[in-house]
C-alpha cells in the first residue's frame, strides 16, 4: 500500500529525552511529534521511565522502558536495551516506521528489533557526543565514539541532520544516506514584543543599559569561559553592562560563586523564557559542540544581535554584519573582538533591527511537512522491496 503523508502513518519515536524534560533535543522532538500528530499520523513515544513515574504522560501513546541516570545531566536518563520488549510490542501492533532519535542502548536495541521485523528505520543526529568527550576528560574516547555513531546510523535507512554542513561532515566520515531536515523557531512565542521594562528593572538595569545574555546549559561543553571573557571586554568599555545567564547545569554553582556580579535566572520556560530573551540586547553563543543550536534562532526571533562561531545553525542563519557577527570556529580572540564590536551602540541597533526578520520564514510547519514527507518516502520504499531490510 502506498503511504503518503495524508494516509496517516504509524510512527514509533524512540528517544532518551522528551518534554517536559528541558533541553534542545527534547524540545525539537516534542515539536516534531506534535507536528506529525496534527497531520493525522499516529506517534508512539518509546522512552525511559522517570523515577516515580507510574504511567505515561502527555497526548501521545507511550511505551516506557527501564533507564538509568545520565551523569552530570540532572533529570535525564539513558534507556536500557529493550529489543525483546519492543519486538513483541511491534509484532502485535507494528508501526509503519521506527524513528530513533538518540544513540544510546535503547536506540540500538530499537534498531535491532525493527530490523528483525523488517520495519524501515530512520534516525536523527542531534548531539555531537564525540565532541563532548574532550570536555569531560574522555578525549581518548573520541575515535571509538565516532566509529560507534557511524555504525549506529548506517544501520538505518536514512539519518536526518539539521544543516547541510553537518551532512557534508558526516558524509566525509563515511556515513551513508544522510539527509537534511532543518529546525524551526516559534516566532509567535519568541518575539521582540516580549520585551519587558519591568523585567529589566528587576535585573537592576536602567533604560539604556546593555544586557548581554547567554541561554543554554551551564556546562563545560558550552565554552562558557569565552562568554565571560567576551563580556569582560564589553564591560571595559561599557561599565554599566550586565551579563545574564539563563539555564541550569553542573557549572552553575561554580559560576555564581566566582562571578556573583552576574545575573543567574535559572531555568525558564514558555513566555517567561521568551521575555528573558527579548529583554536582553546582545546574545553570545560560543559553543563548539552544537549540531544546530536552537538558541541561535530563538535569540534572533527575539530581536537580539547574535555573536557566534561560524558553524551549525549560525553558519546558515547569520549573515555576518547584517543580523549578527561570526567568528572562525575556535578562535576565541576573534569571538571576543566580534562581541566588543557588536556591543557598540550604533552597530548593535543596526544588527538588532534585522534580527527578527531574518528568521521569520523558518516556520515549524514547513519543517513538520518535510519530516512527514521524508518518513513517508521511506515507508513507500520499504513497501516496494519487502524483506530487504530484515536482519
Amino acid at each position: 500500500m502506498d503511504k503518503t503523508p495524508a494516509a496517516g502513518l504509524r510512527i514509533a519515536l524512540v528517544t532518551e529525552t522528551f518534554p517536559p524534560e528541558v533541553n534542545g533535543v527534547a524540545m525539537t522532538l516534542g515539536r516534531l511529534a506534535d507536528g506529525l500528530r496534527s497531520r493525522n499520523h499516529g506517534v508512539e513515544i518509546v522512552r525511559p521511565r522517570q523515577p516515580g513515574e507510574r504511567q505515561a504522560r502527555g497526548p501521545h501513546s507511550e511505551a516506557l522502558v527501564r533507564g538509568l541516570p545520565i551523569p552530570n545531566y540532572r533529570g535525564l536518563r539513558f534507556g536500557l536495551p529493550a529489543a525483546g520488549f519492543l519486538q513483541r510490542r511491534w509484532q502485535q501492533n507494528p508501526p509503519d516506521i521506527v524513528h530513533v532519535a538518540t544513540e544510546g542502548p535503547l536506540g540500538a536495541s530499537a534498531i535491532k528489533a525493527a530490523r528483525r521485523l523488517g520495519l524501515p528505520v530512520s534516525s536523527s543526529f542531534h548531539t555531537n557526543f564525540d565532541a563532548y568527550s574532550r570536555h569531560y576528560g574522555l578525549g581518548w574516547l573520541k575515535r571509538p565514539i565516532t566509529g560507534y555513531l557511524r555504525r549506529f546510523h548506517d544501520r538505518c535507512d536514512s539519518t536526518y541532520v539539521p544543516t547541510r554542513a553537518l551532512a557534508d561532515e558526516l558524509a566525509a566520515l563515511g556515513y551513508r544516506n544522510v539527509d537534511v531536515i532543518s529546525r524551526g523557531v516559534d516566532t509567535r512565542l519568541f518575539s521582540p514584543a516580549r520585551r519587558s521594562d519591568a523585567l529589566r528593572a528587576a535585573w537592576g538595569v536602567a533604560g539604556g543599559d546593555l544586557v548581554v545574555a547567554y541561554v543554554g546549559r551551564l556546562a563545560a561543553e558550552k565554552n562558557l569561559q569565552t562568554v565571560l571573557d567576551a563580556f569582560a571586554a564589553i564591560r571595559a568599555r561599557q561599565p554599566r553592562a550586565r551579563l545574564l545567564f539563563v539555564g541550569d547545569g553542573p557549572m552553575k554553582k561554580t559560576l555564581a560563586a566566582r562571578h556573583p556580579e552576574h545575573l543567574y535566572a535559572g531555568m525558564r520556560h514558555g513566555e517567561d523564557l521568551a521575555a528573558h530573551y527579548a529583554s536582553s540586547d546582545l546574545f553570545l553563543f560560543p559553543s563548539l559542540t552544537e549540531t544546530f543550536g536552537n538558541a541561535t534562532t530563538e535569540a534572533l526571533a527575539s530581536g537580539l544581535c547574535v555573536v557566534a562561531y561560524d558553524q551549525a545553525a549560525a553558519a546558515e542563519i547569520i549573515d555576518d554584519g547584517r543580523n549578527g557577527l561570526l567568528a572562525p570556529p575556535g578562535d576565541a580572540a576573534a569571538f571576543i573582538a566580534a562581541a566588543s564590536r557588536a556591543a557598540a551602540p550604533g552597530v548593535l541597533s543596526a544588527l538588532r533591527a534585522q534580527a527578527a526578520a531574518s528568521v521569520a520564514a523558518r516556520d515549524w510547519e514547513r519543517i513538520h511537512d518535510a519530516f512527514a514527507a521524508a518518513l513517508a518516502r521511506l515507508v513507500t520504499a520499504a513497501a516496494a522491496s519487502p524483506g530487504a531490510r530484515s536482519g
